[in-house]
């Protein structure tokens, strides 16, 4: 579980960590010169009855709001920090705020520095506090005065932020990994760490991860959580990954591990977003903001549905981001830009990996079922890469496997289908076929590899909607050929004419017939018509075809065989001069010969020549 801090400047944060957790978590020099933090800071917080939890400490000062986000982003529970002697001011408002955007509603609120004033001023403070909270995420937080100095009240915060962490729910383990990173550094003898809140999943050493945006695959050389050496980190831990494979500098605060191959960086995402109530200015799709998700900023815009978005509205948008960021279907995020630079607003991430020219379609957060149909619907074909669902739904493996079981759906390779692009394949197909067959009616079928080309979807689609319509018994397929059922090449009768003539000529040739080449001069035919009328006459049993472009009488080649078992012996290898002398056949013919004996299984050929099959496989 991650606690992080909120408030305005100068009003005690880093003191009160301290204060609970005994460390100092201003580690930069100028932060110590100038007495405020300007970089995040980290430290453990052991409370009685639970595990350490991790605190991220922010920087209160406007100008740092940015790093603020980037440590907020992750948080479980919120301390919310307000100085009894100052009360509200208007960062504690903006932390407020991003609070609230970024979904965090359990935290505590710390008046601190309360040995500083009477009882008087604290109760007016404290009723200034609650009305502040009211209507938003802190609403019922309990309010605890404390003094870092005296350390009245710590154990009175460390109560309350027992109770308040125990009604935290549980971040899920059984889930894809991803850390945000937001430090990264190197060790002499270990190199690069990265450091970051761990959202989803686990990771043990040794394990392969991904870095994004880059791409690069790293590997786990060692693990710490709370400074301590450990041997796996999870959901909710605070955690430094040594890296080996990656140079410093393509690791830094934006970066983002992940495990599993469904994570890919994205310009367009889908999301649901909604403007504070008090800004002054609408947002338009040429409003310039910048976007902060995990410990990530980009300059994005927002299209959203129907136009801008109003002050205190919520609407369905696109936005388009500046650089490539990874996100996942339930990330919170937040929207600044103005001048001066403020909160404007935020919204939940719907869909991370978007289309280019995807709508701002109706697309809940909260309901998979309903996205993955869209999804489905807009890959058609193409179908939706299963990988990437865990990512673009939100949700875990199991619950993934569930869904796609559901009716509706079709799965073929590593993608899945809504049924509607399965029935729009086979008519593709059917309708494919029906062409091939007309344009090529001495065919016997279009090849398999032939019909996935012409399909617009991927091969694994194209094959099992094959598969089914055979089994279904509406197409045949066979040596690697597909044919509609019923289907069967027929010669016209000047065809037929022209098949008789053929079988003639090439029977008188005996076992030295005529090329098709020398066929189709002679009779004044098409070699490519001759081709497709040979194709057929072979299949009939009329004529054997010993190469593509020769064809012999069966009643030729059957001596031609017998001479071959008659004459070769037993475990002897033969020369082409030697088998020339038992076929009595020119060179010419006689190689083309051979080849055909040997993809019939009449011969096997080896380096020393060529033995009758019986007589190989009689010695094997």
């Amino acid at each position: 579980m991650i606690l992080g801090t909120a408030g305005h400047i100068d009003h005690g944060k880093t003191a009160l960590v301290r204060a609970l957790t005994g460390i100092d978590t201003d580690r930069l020099p100028e932060e110590k010169r100038r007495g405020i933090t300007i970089d995040l800071g980290f430290a453990p917080l052991r409370l009685d009855g639970i595990e350490t939890i991790g605190v991220v400490d922010v920087p209160g000062h406007e100008a740092f709001v940015r790093t603020m986000v980037a440590g907020a982003t992750g948080v479980d529970l919120a301390l919310l920090v307000i100085a009894a002697d100052e009360g509200v001011m208007p960062q504690t408002r903006e932390h407020l705020a991003i609070l609230r955007l970024l979904g965090v509603h359990a935290g505590v609120v710390a008046l601190t520095k309360a040995d500083l004033v009477d009882d008087e001023w604290l109760a007016l403070v404290r009723d200034d506090v609650g009305t502040t909270l009211a209507g938003t995420s802190l609403a019922d937080a309990e309010v605890i005065p404390v003094s870092a100095v005296s350390g009245a009240g710590l154990d009175e915060l460390r109560a309350a932020l027992l109770r308040a962490a125990r009604l935290v729910p549980a971040r899920g383990v059984d889930d894809v990994f991803r850390m945000p990173i937001d430090r990264a550094f190197t060790i002499r003898g270990t190199g690069t760490v990265a450091t970051g809140t761990v959202w989803s999943g686990s990771i043990a050493r040794d394990e392969a991860l991904r870095l994004y945006p880059s791409g690069d695959v790293v590997r786990v050389r060692a693990l710490q959580a709370h400074g301590h050496a450990v041997a796996r980190v999870s959901a909710g831990e605070r955690a430094a990954v040594a890296l080996a494979g990656v140079d410093l500098a393509r690791v830094g605060r934006g970066a983002v591990l992940v495990s599993g191959d469904g994570w890919r960086p994205s310009t367009v995402l889908r999301a649901e977003v909604a403007l504070l109530d008090d800004i002054d200015r609408a947002v338009g799709p040429r409003s310039r903001l910048r976007l902060h998700l995990g410990t990530s900023e980009v300059g994005a815009r927002v299209v959203a549905l129907d136009g801008k978005l109003e002050p205190g509205a919520s609407r369905l948008a696109r936005i388009i981001v500046e650089e490539p960021i990874v996100s996942r279907t339930g990330d919170r995020f937040v929207l600044r830009g103005g001048s001066p630079l403020g909160t404007l607003g935020g919204g939940i991430v719907t869909d991370p990996i978007a289309p280019r020219r995807a709508r701002a379609l109706e697309l809940a957060p909260h309901d998979p079922a309903a996205s993955l149909d869209l999804f489905l619907r807009e890959s058609g074909t193409a179908g939706a890469d299963v990988a990437e669902l865990p990512v673009r739904l939100g949700i875990g493996r199991r619950a993934l496997d569930v869904m796609l079981d559901a009716p509706g759906r079709w799965r073929a390779g590593d993608r899945v289908y809504a049924a509607s692009a399965h029935d729009t394949i086979m008519g593709q197909l059917l309708d494919t076929l029906r062409a091939h067959h007309e344009a090529h009616p001495l065919a016997s079928g279009a090849q398999r590899q032939w019909l996935r080309t012409r399909i617009r979807a991927p091969e694994a689609a194209v094959d099992g909607v094959i598969d089914a319509l055979i089994r279904d018994g509406r197409v045949v397929a066979d040596h690697g050929e597909v044919r509609l059922a019923g289907f069967a090449p027929r010669l016209t009768e000047r065809q037929q004419t022209v098949a008789t003539e053929l079988v003639r000529r090439i029977a008188a040739g005996g076992s030295e017939p005529p090329s098709l080449d020398e066929l189709a001069e002679s009779m004044s035919q098409s070699a490519a018509e001759l081709s497709a009328i040979c194709r057929v006459l072979v299949r009939e049993g009329a004529l054997v075809a010993v190469d593509a472009n020769r064809h012999y009488a069966p009643e030729h080649v059957n001596p031609l065989t017998d001479r071959l078992r008659g004459n070769m012996e037993v475990g002897v290898d033969y020369g082409p001069a030697e088998l020339r002398e038992v076929l009595g056949l020119t060179r010419k013919f006689l190689i083309p010969f051979l080849e055909y004996c040997d993809r019939e299984g009449y011969t096997v050929r080896n380096e020393l020549g060529r033995r009758h099959r019986g007589t190989k496989m009689a010695e094997g």
